[in-house]
């Protein structure tokens, strides 16, 4: 493979050891040109490790590393054609916003007047033109992290690699620092491989996401994919919100699955592979579920009845509604539909739910 057509980024089965615990677990991906990747995983799954054997801040026990199709094993973090976005951005507070942004030029000993204009050039490109004499202490969150960014853009990395640079933001600023960077990297049309264990950020700012967990990747794939057809259990339950249930088949007809919950409902999920005996788990979106008339009237439904609201929990557009079975006294997650009817529920009304077969994701325990 040519160095143009390789990927920019591509690890080969990738481990990393550190003593008798094994960190990272041949992991292989790679990452095409201009594209923005993600990992997402809890704390603790290894995706800090495979950050810094990227950078070069660790070597790898065993598999390869290589950028644009050239070997990266046994090259110095400096000699790397990447660069890092910590969560704490690590901003010099000594030198103005200009300064900051040519650090690294200077340290590769470029002329001046070359990092004056480079330095201006991607002040322009991240949207703050003209700030370069300011105090970092001046900037706010937003602007510091677009500085951040701007310090390792202006070298003009091949990959540029983000580690939770949102995590120490509020809320509402990382909310719209999630659309700001996607905005960035399609500006310098530059790989980006951000690390991350809040999946909002995750699926709003990726074309791909590997979902990881205890050292190895679940799966890999476009943000609609892994919410809609999660590959293991573990993805239909660490992305996006479901209802779980814990069962075992208790009979399999043509492509469907009849599913005895331990909570005492009656299900019916798409067979795929299952057999009767079977141990197995069962999620359900709340958004999945139908809530009043057209609950009764749908088609293929896995499950219907009447129900009782225990508990509204108003967020907005985001709101749920918990109802409890009144025959197995299971409680249910349903998102809120939002028109007038919905909107004014109380606890203690009986209301009809339901959701279809297509609709139930279950996976066959790795015990059973």
């Amino acid at each position: 493979m040519s160095a143009d057509s390789a990927p920019d980024l591509e690890c080969r089965g990738l481990t990393k050891r550190f003593g008798d615990i094994t960190a990272v677990k041949d992991v292989d991906f790679s990452v095409p040109a201009g594209s923005f990747f993600s990992i997402l995983g809890p704390s603790g799954c290894g995706k800090t490790t495979i950050m810094r054997m990227i950078a070069g801040f660790l070597e790898p026990s065993s598999g390869d590393i290589l950028i644009r199709g050239r070997s990266v094993l046994g090259v110095p973090p400096n000699k790397r054609p990447v660069n890092m976005v910590f969560q704490h951005l690590a901003l010099f507070p000594m030198m103005n916003v200009a300064e900051n942004i040519g650090y690294g030029l200077r340290r590769q000993g470029v002329a001046k007047a070359e990092i004056t204009r480079r330095t201006g050039e991607v002040l322009e490109r991240i949207s703050l033109p003209g700030i370069g004499a300011r105090k970092v202490s001046e900037l706010s969150g937003g602007q510091r992290q677009r500085v951040a960014i701007a310090r390792c853009m202006v070298l003009e990395p091949e990959v540029l690699l983000l580690d939770e640079p949102l995590g120490a933001l509020d809320l509402k600023l990382r909310e719209k620092m999630k659309i700001e960077l996607k905005s960035l990297q399609a500006e310098f049309d530059t790989t980006f491989v951000y690390i991350t264990h809040d999946q909002g950020e995750a699926l709003v700012m990726s074309d791909a996401v590997a979902v990881m967990n205890a050292g190895r990747f679940e799966q890999i794939g476009a943000a609609r994919d892994l919410y809609y057809r999660p590959a293991t259990a573990f993805v239909a339950g660490f992305v996006g919100e479901a209802n779980r249930w814990s069962g075992r088949v208790t009979r399999v007809e043509g492509d469907t699955a009849e599913v005895q919950t331990d909570a005492g409902l009656t299900l019916r999920a798409p067979a795929d592979g299952l057999k009767t005996n079977d141990k197995v788990s069962v999620f359900v979106r709340p958004e999945a579920i139908s809530i009043g008339p057209d609950a009764a009237a749908m088609q293929d439904q896995a499950f219907g009845t009447k129900v009782q609201v225990t508990a509204m929990l108003f967020n907005g557009a985001n709101s749920r509604v918990l109802v409890r079975d009144p025959q197995s006294g299971s409680e249910i997650d349903v998102a809120l539909p939002q028109s007038a009817g919905f909107a004014n529920l109380d606890k203690g009304a009986e209301v009809q739910i339901g959701w279809t077969r297509e609709q139930t994701l279950c996976f066959a325990d790795t015990a059973s």
